[in-house]
């Protein structure tokens, strides 16, 4: 069999010759007319939408500062806060260093959030979280505690070099998790 002799019998040719008469083109002009409003005033909102909102702005802005900064949009910022935390380490005072272990340690809370992993105990978050998100579990967690003795023994004792440790374990999760 031809295509011709199926279209024949499944009258095919006939229904599109019925469809293409002018008698039914006639007709339908109303409803063609109507769904080409529909569609121009589907397609304004569209515009008047985008125009109107951020989102496009954000995009643009997302754009071009991560060709112009060589970086993923939003890691000059968390690069610029582990600088700031980092920076207190060099300062050399016992204070200053504690503190840099406890802002780095919120920072990796704080991240947890941001990707969802909202658990109340820091320790369940990172175990939530996983291997996937977070390779080297055990050094995150043996930092917590570092971090909870600075905060519950005021007389725990801690030099630079241990603390810069302890702070490329917390910088290194809040890469992973900011990636």
């Amino acid at each position: 069999m031809t295509w011709e002799q199926i279209y024949n019998l499944l009258g095919i040719k006939d229904f599109i010759y019925y469809i293409s008469s002018s008698q039914i083109q006639d007709a339908l002009f109303p409803v063609r007319l109507i769904f080409v409003c529909f569609a121009f005033f589907f397609l304004a909102m569209v515009v008047y939408f985008m125009i109107n909102s951020s989102w496009l702005q954000y995009k643009f802005l997302e754009d071009v500062t991560e060709f112009f900064s060589w970086e993923a949009y939003g890691q000059r910022s968390v690069s610029k806060r582990l600088k700031s935390i980092k920076s207190r380490i060099d300062t050399g005072i016992e204070t200053e260093i504690k503190l840099a272990i406890i802002e780095a340690d919120d920072f990796v809370q704080e991240s947890l959030d941001e990707r969802g992993i909202d658990e109340e105990a820091f320790e369940k978050a990172v175990e939530k979280a996983g291997r996937g998100l977070l390779p080297n579990m055990e050094e995150i967690l043996q930092a917590h505690e570092t971090r909870n003795s600075i905060v519950y023994d005021p007389d725990f004792k801690i030099d630079a070099d241990r603390a810069r440790k302890i702070i490329s374990v917390f910088e290194s999760a809040i890469v992973n998790l900011s990636a």
